[in-house]
């Protein structure tokens, strides 16, 4: 299980705060960016921009960054 959290406009926009994902995790944040792009509408746009920064397990990350069973995902919004 990873658990995302959703910060700023990004709870608006998507609709919740957090979620947990139960299947087995993605192999690194490009893989899970992947995954939450492919439910459309607000998600493929909110993926689909740059502005959005993600931490794992409270550090900034990158899009090549591992995840595993047990990581904290945050987007944080970059919009003002």
């Amino acid at each position: 299980m990873i658990k995302l959290l959703y910060f700023a406009a990004l709870v608006d926009m998507l609709g919740t705060a957090s979620e947990q994902l139960d299947a087995p995790a993605p192999s690194d944040i490009r893989a899970l960016v992947a995954l939450l792009k492919q439910r459309g509408g607000a998600w493929e746009e909110v993926f689909g921009n740059s502005s959005v920064r993600i931490t794992v397990n409270k550090k900034f990350a990158e899009l090549n960054t591992p995840l595993q069973a047990g990581d904290e995902v945050a987007f944080i919004s970059g919009w003002v």
